[in-house]
């Protein structure tokens, strides 16, 4: 990020409190324009500590309807958005669940319908690049070179504040 952009960005200050408990259902669902606040908090509250990409609000509004998100109780406890990268190769971005709503396999659903829509629409692979490797090899994919994503490098990687200290790790999964 620029320092222009970085005065638009601000991230949360702390985690969003929720009001429904942690035993509460959850259900997967399409991502909504009034969902996008609460995006907005808990992909940059993990982007505050480092644990991936930020998101600018106008971002998300113009990409909401890319997110499936994880509801329990008429709020947002998690989300990832599945951003088509080029005929074969689509992307899970911006995978979160609330600590709350941890251990429930969550993330795991949250990826697997992003798999499903991408198989559905004909895509062959679905990469992510990501500072949790476990998490992911653990639905399917695997570690690659980054340069065999070519496509990913070209439209998103070359302008990334990271790109010349980027510590994510490519992986891809087959459909």
């Amino acid at each position: 990020m620029n320092e222009q952009s970085m005065a638009w960005y601000h991230p949360p200050a702390e985690l969003p409190r929720l009001q429904v408990p942690p035993d509460a259902a959850v259900h997967i669902r399409r991502g909504r324009v009034d969902d996008v606040p609460r995006l907005y908090e808990l992909i940059n509250y993990y982007a505050a500590r480092g644990d991936m990409l930020p998101r600018a609000m106008d971002h998300l509004y113009h990409r909401v309807r890319e997110f499936h998100v994880a509801e329990a109780g008429g709020e947002v406890v998690g989300c990832a958005a599945l951003k088509i990268i080029w005929r074969d190769l689509a992307e899970v971005i911006s995978m979160v669940v609330h600590p709350d709503f941890q251990g429930r396999s969550l993330g795991r659903q949250l990826v697997e319908s992003l798999v499903q829509e991408a198989c559905s629409l004909g895509i062959a692979n679905v990469c992510t690049l990501t500072l949790q490797p476990g998490f992911f090899s653990r639905l399917g994919f695997r570690e690659i070179p980054k340069t065999y994503l070519h496509h990913k490098i070209w439209q998103d990687c070359d302008i990334c504040f990271k790109k010349d200290r980027c510590d994510e790790i490519p992986m891809i999964r087959e459909c």
